[in-house]
This record gives structure tokens, C-alpha cells and sequence, in this order.
């Protein structure tokens, strides 16, 4: 206790006497970027939550550089966003509760968080889309983000959660992939300043950069002799994978934890990052980067953050984003949620959100968008109200993730879309880029227009394969839902006149509420 109210003191003094000395600069590392709270003996109760200033920084910058220059803590404060993370249930684990006094303590610079993203595939998606919305929580609370694409840990694949060693990509395919995702990440990530008034800075980093330098000899005597295989057993990861004796593991993805451990260790003395998040079941991976730290880290680092010869870094994980009856959300029968428009339309992923059931949508509001815990309140209490429109909360939830996601212009794409594509709802004209726009998520077919003018209006719904026989056609008319471009079929009788093909392109044909077939004019 002596100890650790000498500390206290010297840092207080340090700090109030030194206000000029920029925080977080270089040269103020390797004299203090700790509160004082970390010293106190582990009991220690706290009786309030301070909070951290707001830094006025560039939302991002190609070269990420910017002078430094004191802010005065009592001008702006800045929200906890641990508490903000938990109150929206994006927090499972941390590894030291200090984190939450140091990302709320005035007197402290904002903290430099990354989270990884392996380039499996030319884009993410849903799961990844947490560790978005997790950094970008960070970034509206005045903090800044790196977001690390893995491609030399690509190279090799996380085990994590895998009961099979990941397919080895060729080069060019990783290539096309990291490409892929440094574009979706830099589109969503970077947050305007009209939106994140006192967002804080973003990286897009390649650990390729790095790694492609690192002789092995070099890697096992630096990095491999602090590494304790004990402890890499031990993680849940590899126990799993060991338990089966036929499939096991091999050894580069045994060494994978040490892989994004030493990311961690780069990161923390290159970039100052001295914060890693994952998913839950990226645990052990960043437990590893923490404990690397601790062990190859000595007094004096780059950039990063020392005191004594303690490195003070940090850990922390969010659910896996499930449902309600513990399925994993983010699938659907075709596959993965793609956050590419090209691989999966916005009109799509809007209507996939647009479908999550009542017993989830409040859950998902809170985790997958940025309104404010009162307006989501209120969207629970109206929902119990008598008059409550059906789906109205997930209409508010497929908006704002869309929105996130795939920007204004992507929202108002698949609104247009949805709007016009629903049955009978003639109103809204159909023009030949709208329905283009669903063609990828719904069958189509191509008719020359020889084929198609004057045939009856059942045999086209035969010839399009979209009904299998016009006995089916006939049962479907009679119950009122055949539609030609959404305007109801009213007779067997009708045929197919040139006004009915949109744009001299296309025609929509739908079959009740969610069948539909696009025919394309040759």
C-alpha cells in the first residue's frame, strides 16, 4: 500500500505539472499512460465513473498524421464505452476491469484499438460485422481504431471454432480477398463527422507488411522462447481440435495464436495499440497477445505503452451474435449475410432484417445499431401497445443496419425495391433498373421477344418455370395471386402486349407473396 500511494503521487504530480507534454506522444510514453486507479490494490471499490475528454481529431487520413497538441480535459468529456458496450450487451470479457477506469480517466488521451480480420473470403460478413460496430463504438467515443486485415495469418487460417483445417488460398485469391475487405472495411468503419461529431482516427493495416520480413530462426528465438506450451494447450481452441484423435491439428495452425499474438506485440509498439477485441471465441488468441506482451516487452518500447516494466495492454470480447433459441444469426438457406453488395444485394440483407422475429428484434436493436437506449425503449413499449403495426421494429432495425452497412444510397435502393416488388401494389411504376436490382436474389430467366408477345399470360407463368403446369396457374388465379409487374392478374384471357415488358427488358412475374421469376426480353 505504501508502495502504491508513492506511485500515485508521483504520477498525480507528473501529471498536473507537466500539462503542456502532449499525451500519448512518443516521448510521453515512456514516462506515464496509466491512471492511477491501476495501482490500487485489486479491492479497491471506486464511487464514480469519470469520464475522458473528447479529442478533436480527423475522422481518417490517407497518412493517418496530425500534430500534436494538448487538449485541456475539462473542455468536452467522453462517454465509458465499456459501459456503453455492456449496457448493449456487446461485452463478454475483458481482461482487467482497470480498462474501464483508463478509457474514462480525463486525464488520459484516447486509447488505439484493433480488431482482426482474416481474409478468407473477398468479403465479410455478418459475424464480422461486430467487430465493426465494436470499434465503431470505440471511434464515437473519441478513440481511435486500427483494423488489421490477416494477410500473412490468411496464409495460414485461425482454428478457432473450426472442427477442419481451413482450405490454403492462393495468392491471387488473397489478394482479390484483402482488397475486397479493405474496401468494405474503409466504407463502413470511417464514420462522417456530420455523424461522429468527435470520432477519432482510422487504420487499415496488412500484417503481411511485417511478417513477410520475419526470418523463422528469428520468430523462434524472439518471439517462440517467451511462448509456453502449456498454455497454448490449454486454450479451448486447440483442446478441441485435439480431442479428435482422427483430424487433430497441424502444426501452423498451432502456432497461429502466436501468429496474432505477436501482431498484438507489433501493433502495441509500432502503433501504440494497446487494446485488442475479438469475438468470444478469439479468447485465447488475445490472451496470447497479452501475455507476449507482458513477456518480450521490456522498459523502453517505440511507441507503446510502459510503466515500470509492466506493459499495460488489454483484451476484450463480444458475444457471438445468436438468437433467441441459441442458433447462430447471420446464415441464411443460401448461405452467409455478405456485407458486398456485390455478392448479396442491399434489397436482400434489408429483407433479411426485416424478418427477424419479435423475441429477437429488440436484442438485435441494441447490438446492431446506434440508436439511443431510450428510443429503443420505446420501440419495446409500442410494440406491446393495442394498434402496434407488425413489423414495425424490424423495419427500424433493417433501416439502420442497412444504412451502416451499405450507406444512404444502399437504404434507399432496397426501400425502393421492397416497395415496388410488393403485390399489388401498382402504384409504384416498375422500371427496368429496379427490377435489375433483385434480379441476383430471385430466379430469372431469359425469352426472346418473339416468345413472349401475345402468349397467354398462364403460359407464360408454365414456359418461365415459375409454376410447373397451368392447372397450378388456374388454382393460383382463382385465388387472386397471379401478378404481371405487380398489378393483379385478373383473367385467363390476358396476353402479354408489348406495354407489359418494362423498358422493352423485362417482365416480373410473381406467384403469390414471394415467388417471383424475372423474364428477360432478347
Amino acid at each position: 500500500m505504501a508502495a502504491a500511494s508513492a506511485i500515485n503521487s508521483a504520477l498525480r504530480t507528473f501529471l498536473f505539472k507537466t500539462a503542456t507534454q502532449s499525451p500519448f506522444a512518443p516521448s510521453f510514453f515512456t514516462k506515464l499512460s496509466l491512471p492511477t486507479c491501476l495501482f490500487l490494490p485489486n479491492n479497491h471499490k471506486f464511487s464514480h465513473r469519470p469520464f475522458c475528454y473528447s479529442s478533436t481529431q480527423l475522422t481518417s487520413q490517407e497518412d493517418n498524421s496530425r500534430p500534436e497538441k494538448w487538449q485541456n480535459p475539462n473542455n468536452n468529456t467522453r462517454p465509458n464505452v465499456l459501459q456503453i458496450l455492456e449496457e448493449r450487451g456487446l461485452l463478454e470479457s475483458v481482461t482487467s476491469d482497470s480498462l474501464r477506469s483508463v478509457c474514462s480517466d480525463s486525464n488520459l488521451g484516447p486509447l488505439k484499438v484493433y480488431c482482426g480480420f482474416d481474409p478468407t473470403a473477398e468479403s465479410l460478413h455478418l459475424g464480422n460485422l461486430l467487430g465493426i460496430i465494436v470499434l465503431s463504438w470505440f471511434l464515437r467515443c473519441g478513440h481511435n481504431a486500427v483494423a488489421l486485415i490477416g494477410g500473412a495469418t490468411g496464409r495460414i487460417g485461425d482454428p478457432s471454432g473450426k472442427s477442419l483445417e481451413r482450405p490454403e488460398l492462393d495468392l491471387v485469391t488473397l489478394e482479390k480477398n484483402i482488397s475486397g475487405i479493405r474496401g468494405i472495411i474503409k466504407k463502413i468503419l470511417v464514420c462522417p463527422p456530420d455523424v461522429c461529431e468527435n470520432a477519432g482516427e482510422v487504420k487499415i493495416l496488412n500484417n503481411y507488411d511485417w511478417w513477410k520480413d520475419v526470418k523463422f530462426l528469428d520468430f523462434l528465438r524472439n518471439v517462440g522462447r517467451y511462448a509456453r506450451v502449456g498454455t497454448m494447450m490449454s486454450k479451448e481452441s486447440v483442446k478441441k481440435r485435439l480431442e479428435n484423435a482422427e483430424q487433430g491439428m497441424s502444426y501452423a495452425e498451432f502456432t497461429y495464436q502466436l501468429l496474432q499474438g505477436y501482431d498484438f506485440v507489433h501493433l502495441y509498439e509500432k502503433e501504440g495499440v494497446s487494446v485488442q477485441i475479438g469475438g468470444s471465441d478469439q479468447w485465447g488468441n488475445i490472451t496470447a497477445g497479452t501475455d507476449l506482451i507482458r513477456r518480450l516487452i521490456g522498459k523502453s518500447s517505440e511507441n507503446g505503452t510502459v510503466v515500470g516494466s509492466v506493459p499495460v495492454v488489454f483484451g476484450l470480447t463480444f458475444p457471438l451474435l445468436l438468437k433467441s433459441d441459441g442458433t447462430k444469426f447471420g446464415k441464411s438457406e443460401d448461405g452467409a449475410i455478405w456485407l458486398a453488395p456485390s455478392l448479396l444485394s442491399p434489397y436482400k440483407f434489408y429483407q433479411y432484417f426485416f424478418t427477424v422475429p419479435d423475441d429477437d428484434v429488440v436484442r438485435f436493436l441494441k447490438i446492431l445499431t446506434f440508436l439511443n437506449i431510450e428510443e429503443i425503449e420505446e420501440v419495446e413499449r409500442d410494440m406491446g401497445k393495442p394498434g402496434y403495426v407488425p413489423n414495425t421494429a424490424q423495419r427500424r432495425l433493417a433501416e439502420e443496419v442497412t444504412r451502416f452497412v451499405h450507406g444512404q444510397e444502399g437504404l434507399e435502393e432496397a426501400l425502393k425495391a421492397t416497395e415496388a416488388l410488393k403485390p399489388g401494389n401498382a402504384d409504384t411504376k416498375l422500371d427496368w433498373k429496379t427490377i435489375e436490382g433483385i434480379a441476383a436474389d430471385v430466379p430469372s430467366c431469359s425469352m426472346n421477344y418473339d416468345q413472349v408477345l401475345n402468349i397467354p399470360i398462364l403460359d407464360l407463368y408454365v414456359s418461365s418455370g415459375l409454376l410447373e403446369s397451368k392447372s397450378a396457374a388456374r388454382r393460383m388465379l382463382k385465388q387472386g395471386g397471379l401478378y404481371l409487374n405487380n398489378a393483379k392478374v385478373d383473367g385467363e384471357s390476358k396476353k402479354i402486349e408489348a406495354d407489359d415488358i418494362v423498358d422493352d427488358k423485362v417482365i416480373l412475374l410473381s406467384a403469390g407473396k414471394k415467388n417471383k421469376m424475372v423474364v428477360r426480353i432478347s
